[in-house]
């Protein structure tokens, strides 16, 4: 494969900074559009800062529809801890600069209580496979649930193939402003999730 990793981070990084705040706007409406299908009580799910996909209007109408949010927080040794989205009002800046709920945490295991998990990411490709920021953050989270995980990307980071590393976790599909939820697994019960 042509590009490592780091390579690849550097050239999807440098591609988000250049979008501009309308089309950062344009892209969030479109998630608020896509909200419907993204069923279950519970969501684990994340707040998009910098020039990651914004996605609090997303977190703001699932929460307005009932749904449980729960929200990543950060921890010192790069692990997750989950807290409940009350509302954008209540977020604060954690560490590495990430918005994170100020209410109290609910526990690393609290992602075992998601019917779907929301996970950030710079690419993924038609098999599932996820390109992160490198922390590795996510990787050791995901190995707490067993719901469906889908990556929420720009439409066009959704990529042909990813460098992969066998501690990598694949996601069961994608979100995307211009298509939606898309399932890239079959479910255990056969057929698309």
């Amino acid at each position: 494969m042509p590009d490592t990793k780091a390579e690849l981070r550097r050239r999807l990084r440098r591609a988000r900074t250049d979008r501009t705040e309308h089309e950062r706007a344009n892209v969030a409406a479109a998630f608020v559009q896509h909200a419907a299908a993204l069923a279950g009580s519970t969501i684990a799910a994340f707040v998009g800062v910098r020039s990651e996909p914004p996605t609090v209007p997303l977190l703001e109408a699932l929460h307005a529809r009932g749904v449980q949010v729960l929200l990543p927080v950060l921890l010192a040794d790069m692990d997750l801890d989950w807290a409940p989205f009350t509302g954008a009002a209540d977020l604060a800046e954690g560490r590495l600069r990430m918005l994170e709920p100020v209410s109290p945490p609910l526990g690393p295991g609290a992602i075992a209580t998601a019917d779907l998990v929301l996970v950030p990411a710079l690419a993924v490709d038609g098999t599932g496979m996820r390109l992160g920021q490198g922390g590795g953050s996510y990787d050791r989270a995901l190995v707490r649930t067993s719901a469906p995980v889908v990556a929420v990307v720009f439409g066009d980071e959704v990529l042909e193939s990813l460098p992969a590393e066998d501690h990598d976790r694949s996601v069961d599909g994608v979100l995307t402003p211009d298509r939606g939820l898309r399932w890239l697994r079959e479910s255990p019960g056969g057929g698309t999730r």
